[in-house]
């Protein structure tokens, strides 16, 4: 009796291995497990767009200094009032905000 119940258990389990070894089954687990791989991580993508931001920004302000020439003179009003100028210039062209407006930002 005991035999013959091991028979039985053994073709069930074979039946069973035939049916999972199967072509279209395979194709199905394929399948899902493409659908589950993430294409690209996501910080990464994000790191890399924040890097490009900075270094386009450092860039730009470069640029604009390269161009005019700074005269660091404090007692002398037009010089003060040229550097002035200048860095609302690069504060306007690449995006940065002074502290004032970075204070006000995070308040609002």
């Amino acid at each position: 009796m005991a035999l013959a119940s091991r028979l039985l258990s053994r073709s069930r389990q074979l039946y069973v291995g035939q049916i999972i070894l199967q072509q279209e089954h395979g194709v199905l687990v394929r399948f899902f497990a493409k659908e589950a791989a993430p294409a690209a991580l996501k910080g990464d993508e994000m790191l890399k767009n924040i890097f490009l931001e900075v270094k386009n920004k450092f860039e730009t302000a470069l640029g604009i200094l390269r161009k005019e020439k700074i005269t660091i003179d404090p007692a002398d009003p037009a010089a003060v009032s040229h550097y002035a100028k200048v860095m609302k210039t690069i504060r306007e062209k690449a995006d940065l905000f002074s502290e004032s407006q970075r204070i006000q930002y995070t308040i609002d």
